[in-house]
């Protein structure tokens, strides 16, 4: 089964220094980079949890009634739902421009409107977390709000990139190497 996220960065790996871009289709919404461990472990704890409770909605199916485990049914279904949904969350990039893909909600920003993608030195907040610690930001400065309005496309302590500062600095380089290629005025 192929399992298209793997191969994000080793297309990037492999790609030669003189292409910024090693994609051959650029109109296809792609993360340039692999999720981290801490999503995928947390995703594949949310899974394992899923199969425990669609294990007891049968027990429950042929044990007690049938609306108690149809209750439970859709338990495992919702909680099913947000490990893929928290396994999709990102930096998608494309031809048409760049998607933030947040866990309830997803902001697509077209290259028009995108002045510049930069690195910068931050506070940052560490998973998601109200805590706050001295790291990088990958940000994005639109034409129409002000560059501190929009919050932090990536960060070094987010759970893709926590103690992974290469795979933080390859997938800031890819992002801003699509912008420099589509947000040229």
């Amino acid at each position: 089964m192929p399992l298209p996220f793997l191969t994000a960065d080793r297309a990037y790996e492999q790609a030669a220094d003189d292409i910024p871009l090693p994609y051959d289709d650029r109109d296809r919404w792609r993360r340039p980079y692999r999720p981290g461990p801490w999503r995928v472990g947390a995703g594949a704890l949310l899974l394992l949890l899923a199969s425990y409770v669609l294990v007891a909605a049968v027990i429950i199916a042929f044990t007690g009634t049938l609306s108690a485990a149809g209750a439970v049914l859709g338990i495992a279904l919702a909680v099913i739902a947000g490990a893929l949904r928290m396994l999709r969350v990102g930096v998608w990039v494309s031809a048409r421009g760049l998607r933030r893909v947040a866990f309830l909600g997803t902001r697509t920003t077209p290259w028009e409107q995108v002045v510049t993608v930069r690195t910068v030195q931050q506070p940052v907040r560490w998973l998601g977390l109200p805590r706050t610690v001295q790291g990088q930001a990958l940000t994005l400065v639109r034409k129409d709000r002000a560059p501190g309005d929009m919050p932090s496309l990536l960060t070094t302590h987010s759970a893709d990139f926590l103690a992974r500062p290469q795979a933080f600095d390859r997938a800031a380089d890819s992002i801003e190497a699509w912008a420099a290629e589509y947000c040229r005025d």
